[in-house]
């Protein structure tokens, strides 16, 4: 195992594309409004035509879609991965293993004709953003998994993510990595604490404060800092916070609106505050102490990039099996040490910590990889925003945004 700082902030801005739920590729947007929208039962699959019949045994193989940048590689050979190549010793399953998914939208964009037309996509298994994976869920386009294959998933998923809201019981998908949005700031060069989403209003950051672009990235900090419980919020407390940015953005207190680019704003300081990235920061942290993450006392957002099964996947029984396998302990330990997220298999801590390398041992310390119980406590996952209500969601913030 290995702690790479080196890799997360690259690949975050691969990972955490913001939304562009009015813009984008003009395939991709298309897409996207045509089987988001109401009144298009078309484009839902029932349970039953879900499972195409699985290969598993007789066909030793699956096909893995993934971003780039978020899975460990050794030092001395970037094309060996190995947590997978544990995997395909142990087992005899070979993963054709593609660094193909660079934007949520996009890739929705390039399988959903296949997954609306009942056809195979060519992947056994994926991995998205949350609030990308409930548009899935919903649509019925990813098959339930067995967890008789998956005991260390039921043994070792952290509760904080067992049951959000577009998926109870995780019955569709499983966390690949998670993550915090919080605040970020330069203490020395702003001379204070930050403890509240409301200390980011205060006079001495007018101008220097900069929020996310992204809707589904942005709204769950804001509403907790007016109070909200983001678990169950409504489209009341959605407009309530978005007058509160409207009065700050006319007044010029918000710099502007970014995308991972906060990250050199930060760094330079030009920006002394900012929404901000558990896994960015970080990086941030290692070019510069300074800096600090702050998981606010009225709370922060926990999200995660999740594993699913696309429907008619062939391989379905093998893909269990690579899932299950990222839920030991030992390999999600070695996992977490090179991608630096919130790792969603809290057994790992205590592998690390029992570790003989110095630095693999203080990520066990780190809360930004393993929140401690006090910042645990302050987390919740947003529900996601419902299909019927993106479009006048995402006008209203776009708006805000200058997207």
């Amino acid at each position: 195992m290995r702690a790479n700082r080196g890799a997360p902030a690259f690949a975050s801005v691969s990972r955490r594309t913001l939304l562009r739920a009015l813009g984008g590729g003009a395939t991709a947007a298309g897409v996207a409004a045509l089987v988001t929208g109401c009144g298009v039962p078309a484009a839902y699959i029932a349970p039953d035509e879900r499972a195409a019949a699985d290969r598993s045994r007789t066909d030793r193989k699956l096909t893995f879609a993934n971003w780039p940048l978020y899975i460990d590689t050794d030092d001395e050979d970037k094309t060996s991965r190995p947590t997978l190549d544990a995997f395909e010793k142990r087992t005899g399953i070979d993963v054709r293993y593609t660094e193909e998914i660079n934007d949520n939208d996009e890739f929705f964009g390039k399988i959903s004709p296949s997954l609306m037309n009942h056809q195979e996509t060519g992947r056994d298994l994926i991995v998205i953003s949350d609030w990308m994976c409930a548009r899935f869920v919903r649509l019925g386009w990813v098959q339930e998994m067995d967890r008789a294959r998956q005991p260390h998933v039921t043994e070792h998923l952290d509760p904080l993510l067992r049951s959000p809201h577009f998926d109870r019981g995780r019955k569709f998908t499983v966390p690949w990595q998670s993550g915090i949005t919080g605040i970020a700031y330069n203490k020395k060069r702003l001379g204070r604490e930050i403890r509240h989403v409301s200390d980011l209003w205060a006079g001495d950051l007018k101008g220097r404060v900069t929020l996310l672009s992204g809707l589904d990235e942005a709204f769950g900090l804001l509403m907790q800092g007016d109070g909200v419980d983001i678990t169950q919020w409504t489209a009341d407390d959605f407009h309530r916070m978005c007058d509160r940015v409207e009065k700050l953005v006319d007044s010029h207190h918000i710099r502007r609106f970014t995308g991972n680019d906060y990250i050199k704003d930060l760094a330079s300081g030009d920006v002394l505050a900012c929404q901000a990235y558990s896994g960015d920061v970080i990086q941030l942290q290692a070019d510069d102490p300074d800096i600090e993450f702050v998981v606010p006392e009225e709370g922060a957002e926990l999200w995660a990039e999740s594993l699913m099964i696309p429907n008619l996947a062939r391989h379905k029984a093998n893909a269990e099996r690579l899932i299950d396998h990222y839920y030991e302990p030992e390999i999600a330990a070695e996992l977490a040490a090179w991608v630096n997220y919130v790792c969603p298999v809290p057994a790992a801590r205590d592998i690390l910590a029992s570790s003989k390398d110095k630095d693999l041992a203080a990520l066990a310390e780190d809360p930004l990889i393993f929140p401690d119980d006090a910042m645990r406590k302050r987390l919740a996952i947003a529900r996601d925003i419902r299909s019927g209500e993106r479009t006048e969601f995402a006008k209203r913030w776009n708006s805000l945004a200058g997207l």
